[in-house]
């Protein structure tokens, strides 16, 4: 007998990503993390599964902090990163050795093409300081959301002598180096860099180029653009890079970069869609060469779902090969490519695609055998008309069979850029919750989201919360109007933008019964000054000097029409989120309390903001409670 979902089986969620497939294309290593009741605590471990589907995946590592596999050239070794430290295995025996014992630890393993180094990018010191000690800053950037204050912590460029262990610092300077990647010759590493001057106000990051003897770092391009990953062409003669050519809110692109200071090939340019280059648990994946490096394998988000496309190296069209929403991207030297593949009754299996069908064949079931008698209630797509003649796409969630008018949940997701997709959301699971019982939840992607053109995506600057307003009330209006939601019984939800997005409507209409407001952004003011990625709002998102246009600022703001909110609303916090930090919860529960509206706020000591997606499994679980808890209490 079947069931629905309950707050006890976020315990059992295994979630996999990081899929490295084997040279030979015959194995799949990948990150699985599971959760475990005491000590309250992650566990991500390496798992591998045979390509052939002759023997089910098995446990390599035992975790509790493993991650960013990657195979040998000869696939004889495996390294990966174990509490911020190398190590390796050979898969088929023996115990995990350390490679590296670094002050500050290592970063992602990339082999040489010879087998005999890795490069990686690991955090230094650029200046004396001491633990605990006062932080002294001259620049933006000086903390991040996760790792808080960096004091004078960089990451630069590090390779590593396989045969005898040593450990050799390739870069320096006050600014940090992306992942690294080896030119097909061995003799080079290329890396992304926002080493410019200024470059915390420009907000410019550029490729370079480094010997592996040493030297001074050669830039690529004019560096002017904004560029986050780099990789070789086969021969040699380009840099593969992803990012924008300009610093501005816009699609990122898929861009050749000739090393001998051709013009740039922008290689989506046909493609309105925004690459999405992923990370662990993240939608997309690094781009890929195939075998004869005629063409680049990349993902692009499609109306919420992430697909895999496929464009010549060269320029040219891009054309999908996937359909489904794929998250991480790994290729072989035959051709065989793993991804991690998401859909609506799974968090995530590991699959092979067949490029020249389509076809994906999956060789896990983790989910399955996780939660073998949860059936998810699966999203109905919809589409909405504003009232300005525009389109707006999304899904809703219903029990199957469900009649009549019942509550409803709008729930607004963040970014502004982001998606929702018709996937599974490990990190919402209340979503499923609230159906089971009787609630219709809407998940809408309005202007600014991703997936539906740039112009859509770029529709946000400088008018948050004015430009997307309508699109999440008309909606609601037209399922009140189809019998579908309870004119009374309305709520509203999201996280990040998506909770001011919630603060906004609240000053803007009585309509919701209730509303959940999480890690928010309410004083947009304050927020673009105390924000680790502050001046991305100041310059991109409000297009200048935000001081100079403060008043466009205030305009937006929500705490500016607080006065207006009568709606019982709950606030949902982690105390050390550096992106939308603490204060703009506090600002508006504050000014809740005073004014006398039904509020409380529930603050997660030691989380950051993604720790709904990625925090203690305790708080995830009270998380959605909280939600669930509010909604219900305030809507009979």
């Amino acid at each position: 007998m079947k069931r629905r979902l309950t707050l006890d089986d976020l315990w059992d969620f295994a979630i996999p990503s990081s899929p490295a497939l084997s040279p030979d294309g015959s194995r799949v290593v990948y990150v699985l993390r599971t959760a475990e009741r005491e000590p309250d605590r992650n566990v991500r471990a390496l798992w591998i599964v045979d390509a052939a589907g002759t023997a089910g995946p098995r446990r390599l590592t035992e975790g509790p902090a493993d991650g960013a596999p990657a195979w040998s050239p000869d696939g004889s070794r495996l390294t990966f990163l174990r509490e911020g430290q190398l190590f390796a295995l050979r898969p088929d025996d023996g115990e995990p050795e350390r490679l590296t014992d670094l002050p500050l630890g290592a970063g992602a393993p990339h082999w040489s093409p010879d087998g005999e180094r890795i490069a990686f990018s690991a955090p230094v010191r650029v200046a004396e300081s001491w633990p605990g000690g006062p932080v002294v800053v001259d620049r933006l950037g000086y903390k991040a959301d996760g790792a808080g204050l960096r004091a004078t912590v960089r990451r630069q460029v590090h390779v590593l002598d396989v045969g005898t262990g040593e450990v050799r610092q390739l870069t320096s300077g006050d600014w940090d180096a992306g992942e690294p990647a080896w030119s097909p010759d061995g003799t080079r590493l290329a890396y992304t860099s926002a080493a410019g001057e200024n470059a915390d106000l420009t907000l410019t990051a550029s490729p370079y180029v480094v010997d592996l003897d040493g030297g001074r770092p050669r830039p690529v391009g004019d560096e002017k653009g904004w560029f986050g990953g780099v990789h070789w062409y086969p021969d040699g003669s380009a840099l593969l890079a992803v990012g924008l050519p300009e610093v501005r809110i816009g699609h990122t692109r898929l861009v050749k970069l000739p090393l001998d200071g051709g013009a740039p090939v922008d290689l989506t340019r046909d493609l309105d869609r925004n690459v999405m280059p992923g990370g662990p648990e993240w939608p997309g994946g690094a781009p890929r060469f195939t075998r004869d490096g005629a063409h680049v394998l990349f993902c692009a988000r499609e109306r919420g779902s992430t697909l895999l496309y496929r464009v010549p190296a060269d320029g040219g069209r891009p054309e999908p090969v996937l359909t489904g929403s794929v998250s991480g991207l790994s290729t072989s030297s035959d051709d065989v490519t793993a991804v991690v593949t998401v859909t609506t009754r799974s968090h995530g299996e590991i699959a092979l695609a067949d490029l020249d069908t389509g076809q994906v064949r999956e060789l896990t079931a983790h989910t399955a055998t996780a939660l073998p008698d949860v059936e998810f209630i699966q999203p109905r797509e919809r589409e909405f008309t504003i009232g300005d003649g525009s389109t707006v796409h999304g899904w809703i969630l219903r029990e199957p069979g469900a009649t009549g008018a019942g509550p409803l949940l709008l729930d607004a997701h963040g970014g502004p850029h982001l998606a929702w997709a018709p996937h599974l959301e490990p990190a919402h699971p209340y979503h499923q919750l609230l159906a089971a019982q009787g609630w219709t939840v809407l998940l809408l992607n309005p202007r600014a989201s991703d997936g539906y053109g740039e112009d859509f995506y770029a529709a946000s600057v400088g008018r948050w919360g004015t430009g997307d307003e309508r699109d999440f009330l008309d909606p609601v209006e037209r399922l009140v109007d189809e019998g579908l939601a309870d004119p009374d019984r309305l709520t509203v939800c999201g996280y990040s933008y998506g909770g001011f997005t919630t603060c906004h409507l609240t000053t803007r209409t009585d309509r919701f019964a209730a509303a959940v407001a999480g890690g928010p952004v309410t004083n947009l003011l304050s927020m673009s000054g105390s924000s680790d990625d502050s001046h991305v709002f100041a310059a991109l998102e409000f297009g200048g000097d935000v001081y100079a246009g403060g008043e466009l600022l205030r305009a937006q703001s929500p705490i500016e029409r607080v006065r207006h909110v009568r709606t019982p609303t709950l606030l949902v916090h982690a105390i050390n989120d550096d992106r939308c930090p603490v204060g703009q919860s506090e600002e508006w529960f504050t000014a809740l309390r005073t004014l006398g509206v039904p509020t409380e706020m529930v603050l997660y000591p030691d989380e950051s903001h993604q720790f709904m997606a990625d925090g203690r499994p305790s708080n995830r679980v009270d998380y959605s409670r909280q939600i669930v808890r509010w909604l219900t209490t305030h809507v009979h």
